[in-house]
């Protein structure tokens, strides 16, 4: 919905949300949420130990 042309705030807000309400329901997540992030190696315990 492209609401940039209406100046008044309340009056956008409201076509916005009539627009989210006509929209078909978002479907079920297949996999959980982050898991195609990249995977972080923790570090060993210990900081470095020359200084």
């Amino acid at each position: 919905m492209d609401t940039k042309k209406i100046k008044d705030k309340a009056e956008r807000k409201r076509l916005k949300r009539a627009a989210r309400k006509e929209q078909a329901p978002k479907p079920k997540r297949t996999d959980p949420r982050g898991s195609h992030k990249p995977k972080v190696k923790k570090k060993a315990p210990g900081g470095p130990t020359e200084r």
